[in-house]
């Protein structure tokens, strides 16, 4: 009888021991499974529940229970969406509104290619690329003419 208990003790033991290997292991699996999703998603949700599984990782390490770990990754989890995420988002995320291709046109100078005349169209050369342009004062644009956007209208840019 006494035999069975030590063989019964070792197995425990052995099962304890692989049972405090795989935590850590479990919280580095969660930690990248959550960077990996983040990267397809880009809202920060996914950042803080990685970090939460890195505090539990390290607590991991101190032998903790697995349920002290499951309650440390939840409560470090929600106070990184409250505290950390907001600042990250407005650190990465402009307030200010993107501009298009061609929004981005506005306020740019060009050189016209083909005539403007007054009240027809003409083309404008900018970074290379040929626009069909109308001129804003309705007069008319010599070719080699140094003009700057103004507005745009769909695919046609007015010029002064």
């Amino acid at each position: 009888m006494q035999g069975n208990n030590a063989v019964f003790l070792q197995e425990e033991k052995t099962i304890k021991k692989l049972y405090n290997m795989s935590l850590p292991l479990l919280w580095i699996i969660i930690c990248l499974g959550c960077l990996i999703i983040e990267l397809s998603s880009g809202d920060f949700y996914f950042v803080c529940f990685a970090l939460g599984a890195v505090v539990s990782l390290i607590l991991s390490a101190f032998d903790t229970p697995l349920l002290a770990q499951l309650l440390v990754w939840a409560v470090a989890s929600i106070a990184c969406i409250v505290f950390v995420r907001p600042s990250l988002v407005r650190r990465l995320h402009d307030k200010a509104e993107r501009k298009s291709n061609a929004d981005a046109l506005i306020g740019r100078t060009g050189t016209v290619t083909e005539t403007i005349p007054a009240g027809g169209h003409g083309y404008v050369q900018i970074d290379g690329d040929q626009w069909r342009s109308v001129s804003a004062d309705g007069i008319d644009i010599p070719s080699g003419t140094t003009v700057t956007v103004v507005a745009r209208d769909s695919i046609i840019l007015t010029v002064r």
